[in-house]
């Protein structure tokens, strides 16, 4: 990844006699994919397809044809470069993979959206196919994925190398995770790293992990004692060291997937999304039910958006099925502008600001002074505002930034595990509220779904996960996860789970004077000896 290092520690394989690979060899037993930090427990996310929409009868025939000739996978194939070496870093690697094919088998699930417009991207700007594998050494091919060193999308880009490549990173918006944006940049990144290493495409990789400087300062103490300075002899990171090989084993197993018994799944040859310009914002909600499509799959299309909208303004294009265009194209044209977003008009009252009022609305400060005309941060109470809101339930926008902290805040590592919610003060940092709640500093900023060197803002909300208080009767205390039914409330949830109200709350970071909704997800930590039936 850019200026940093991998996502998930480098797999050691320790091999007595580490040989070379033959295709269809046997291989041994090993324990499935290492969980990936940033990734919350399997399931979560939900496996692609995110729903059935891509693959359902009715739309199959248009957007994926079951000839085997309409396949991507022959034209990547044919535009690999790399050459396979036959060494022990190498070797490591290809096993590992080999011995996963699950985790394969997900790579390529979770490419299907994406891996057209790659190879598309790749194919314009001359780039070897090669680097289209590159997302699943840095991501996993999941756009969402934030690593401890502040990168995110799919070619893991860290905020000043966006910046640096033109990826616009704002309240509503993060390029990269956008699919388009962030693949063009990463040409353009691998592009200047392959001239700045005189066409060297080994080193151009190994510069993309851990930076050019680096790679540079390796050749040139290689230079200075009469050393080769090909990849293989350079004295790079561990992480670096391990990057580059897992790239060639990778091209290795795709070049060659029938004769080392890899299935790769039917991709079409052919474009699944395609980019509609937007003249004005729009609730991503609406959108959804615009395109018919889940708004689960619209995120996943669209990753770069922060919230529950699309920016304001007309900068932005959303991304829909190809199958989906016409339709969508028609009915926003038919939606009046005034009626693709939501308001609510909030009078000021005594004490209230500008950011607590952004806050109580999941909105932006700025965006509150532009629509409202304000030239300072100066409000009087009794006055009225015109707050931009979401047109549905804010856990419906799943994949949103806040609701995807609040699904990791509220996911337990282990059972048995009590959550604090503790309220950011000044002067805090993540070693200082680690240190004086006995945990480790990494550990808190991935239950909070940060990076140990993101900023923290006075007033935030950090959960803290320690030894459990919980009730320990005799029996197992146990995380479920429960959908409310209609004529549920919290007092008869606690009940039926023998526990509080204001655990449930706690759990959940629940307003108790709010009311559920049917089909509201609630996490629970309940005692499976004394539930009632």
């Amino acid at each position: 990844m850019p200026y940093f290092r991998l996502l998930f520690p480098l797999v050691t394989l320790v091999l007595a006699a580490c040989q070379t690979v033959q295709p269809k060899q046997a291989l041994e037993e090993v324990e499935e994919t290492p969980r990936i930090e940033w990734l919350v427990e399997e399931g979560l996310w939900h496996c692609y397809p995110l729903d059935e929409y891509a693959y359902s009868e009715e739309q199959e025939a248009f957007l994926f044809p079951p000839s085997p000739e309409d396949s991507l996978w022959p034209r990547l194939q044919a535009g690999l470069t790399l050459p396979y070496v036959d060494n022990a870093e190498v070797n490591a690697q290809l096993n590992w993979y080999l011995r996963n094919p699950r985790y394969m088998e997900r790579v390529q699930q979770r490419a299907s959206r994406y891996m057209y417009h790659i190879l598309e991207t790749l194919h314009e700007n001359d780039v070897p196919f090669d680097i289209a594998l590159l997302p699943i050494v840095e991501s996993a091919f999941e756009p969402f994925a934030y690593s401890h060193g502040q990168a995110s999308g799919l070619w893991q880009f860290i905020p000043s190398t966006g910046k640096r490549f033109g990826l616009d990173q704002n309240w509503w918006y993060d390029g990269r995770r956008d699919a388009v944006s962030s693949t063009q940049a990463a040409m353009s990144y691998l592009l200047y790293l392959h001239r700045f290493f005189d066409g060297d495409w080994m080193h151009a990789l190994a510069a993309y992990n851990s930076g050019e400087g680096t790679v540079r300062r390796a050749i040139r103490k290689n230079e200075s004692q009469g050393k080769p300075t090909d990849f293989w002899h350079l004295s790079l990171p561990k992480e670096t060291r391990g990057y580059v090989p897992k790239m060639i084993a990778l091209a290795e197993i795709f070049r060659n997937a029938a004769e080392y018994e890899v299935e790769l799944l039917h991709i079409p040859n052919k474009a699944y999304f395609v980019e509609v310009p937007l003249d004005d914002q729009l609730d991503l909600m609406q959108a959804a039910q615009l395109a018919d499509i889940s708004i689960d799959e619209l995120y996943y299309l669209n990753p770069g958006f922060n919230r529950w909208a699309t920016p304001p303004g007309d900068a932005y294009t959303l991304k829909v099925p190809v199958a989906a265009e016409e339709g969508f194209r028609q009915a926003l044209a038919d939606l009046p502008k005034d009626q693709r977003i939501s308001w609510q008009r909030h009078i000021i009252a005594s004490g209230e600001s500008l950011n607590s009022i952004a806050k109580k609305y999941h909105s932006d400060i700025d965006w509150i002074k532009e629509i409202n005309k304000l030239r300072s941060n100066v409000i009087i109470a009794g006055q009225t505002l015109m707050i931009p809101v979401a047109s549905a339930n804010l856990q419906q926008y799943r994949y949103s930034q806040n609701q995807r902290l609040d699904t990791k805040q509220n996911r337990a590592p282990a059972n048995n595990l009590q959550r604090t919610d503790y309220i950011v003060k000044s002067g805090d940092s993540f070693w200082s509220i680690a240190h004086a709640h006995k945990v480790e500093v990494q550990s808190l900023a991935r239950w909070n779904n940060k990076a140990p060197r993101d900023t923290l803002h006075i007033g935030e909300k950090l959960v803290i996960w320690q030894a459990s208080n919980f009730p320990s009767r005799q029996g197992r205390v146990t995380r479920i996860n429960y959908r409310v039914r209609q004529g549920d409330s919290l007092a008869k949830i606690a009940s039926k789970f023998k526990v509080s109200v204001s655990q449930i709350t706690q759990w959940n970071n629940l307003d108790k004077n709010r009311y559920l909704q049917p089909g509201q997800q609630l996490t629970l930590h309940v005692n499976v000896m004394n539930t009632s039936h």
